[in-house]
């Protein structure tokens, strides 16, 4: 479904027709448990009005069917009837309860609260009370108004997240849009450069500033690549991810301040897991970037890797400030960032490169004033 401005206004009138419909069900409800009370009374007043019939008749008169089909009628409302000599009768409530006097009386209180009680007079004179409860058909009927509300509230936010996902998929989709034209874009002088570094091995210059000026070549269609396959589903091949992370990790060693010093080791010489080679490179370029930034430009990078035979772990340390444990989860979610200047998009796209193309795990390891280790799990072919 499309939430564009031209369909918009359609998708409100449904919202606001189906809280509508809802609406409805909920006051036609409430009317029908109005009803189904004042019914209940009737019958209880007619029960009461055999009662007092039957207590005022002598044991001879002949009462007839009426009185007896009245009694037996009534095998869901539970009542409590109190005699002017303090006797209690019971009907429709558990007999071994009904003979406790300290749950009659809680009963009475309860049936209170619930219904007016009935006095049964006979020619001025007061013969009975009846408390009378709610049947189970009315105790059930008064819970669905709530039930409804609970219906009412989560349609609402069914609605409110559907919405809201798919402002999202149409934002990710101008995001990849925007990424995959700037790839385009970069390309144009991309091959100019290629020709100029071309052209300057014909002169007499030092050959190390061509190399050079290859190697940023590199680079930057690398760089191309990468903003070329966002928002597409990557091809994941086998590669040696000791070779990979390394190459990564020699690229901007020589690229960084000599005020970071920079190691690395490994469990294995050779590790097989099915990766993405450029995406896989942005992630390690993007761990130890922030470490760095973390660092202000000064400390220590240490990557290592732990191969633990289905699973091989990859820890960038940093010696930075560290990260607050409440912001574990927090600094993978997009516009999340600690430096003046960026979009915090780079531990997010992180994030979406090993979990959603390599199926992998990525997390903060540990952090505190003396650093941070983050860690990169991935399935070998082991």
């Amino acid at each position: 479904m499309n939430f564009n401005p031209k369909n918009r206004s359609s998708n409100l009138t449904l919202l606001i027709a189906s809280f509508a419909i809802v609406s409805l069900i909920l006051l036609n409800t409430n009317s029908f448990f109005k009803k189904f009370k004042e019914e209940e009374r009737l019958k209880m007043e007619i029960w009461a009005t055999a009662q007092s019939e039957f207590q005022q008749s002598s044991e001879d008169a002949d009462l007839g069917n009426l009185h007896l089909k009245v009694f037996q009628n009534n095998t869901s409302t539970p009542m409590i009837l109190v005699n002017k000599d303090g006797s209690v009768k019971t009907n429709n409530i558990d007999p071994e309860k009904s003979i406790d006097s300290v749950y009659v009386q809680r009963q009475i209180l309860k049936f209170q609260s619930e219904n007016i009680p009935i006095s049964i007079d006979q020619q001025g004179e007061h013969l009975a009370t009846l408390y009378y409860g709610n049947s189970e058909v009315l105790n059930k009927l008064k819970y669905y108004p709530i039930a409804l509300l609970l219906i009412i509230f989560l349609f609402a936010a069914v609605i409110f997240f559907f919405f809201k996902t798919n402002k999202a998929s149409e934002q990710n989709k101008v995001w990849a849009g925007m990424a995959k034209e700037t790839a385009h874009q970069i390309g144009t002088p991309l091959s100019s450069l290629l020709g100029w570094n071309e052209l300057l091995k014909t002169e007499n210059i030092n050959p190390e500033i061509t190399k050079e000026i290859a190697k940023d070549i590199t680079r930057l269609e690398t760089i191309t690549e990468r903003f070329s396959k966002i928002g597409s589903l990557p091809k994941l091949d086998t590669y040696d991810i000791v070779k990979e992370t390394k190459d990564a990790y020699e690229y901007l060693k020589l690229r960084s301040s000599k005020l970071i010093e920079f190691s690395f080791t490994s469990d294995e010489e050779e590790i097989p897991v099915m990766l993405n080679h450029t995406l896989f490179n942005w992630t390690i370029e993007n761990l130890v970037k922030n470490g760095i930034d973390a660092m202000k430009g000064k400390g220590s990078i240490h990557i290592k890797i732990i191969n633990e035979g289905k699973q091989v772990h990859i820890q960038v340390s940093d010696t930075g400030h560290g990260i607050p444990k409440s912001n574990f989860q927090a600094i993978f979610n997009p516009g999340v960032t600690s430096k003046k200047r960026g979009w915090g998009l780079g531990l997010s796209l992180v994030k979406r490169i090993v979990e959603e193309y390599h199926k992998g795990k990525i997390k903060v390891l540990s952090s505190n004033k003396q650093g941070t280790v983050m860690q990169l799990t991935l399935k070998t072919l082991s």
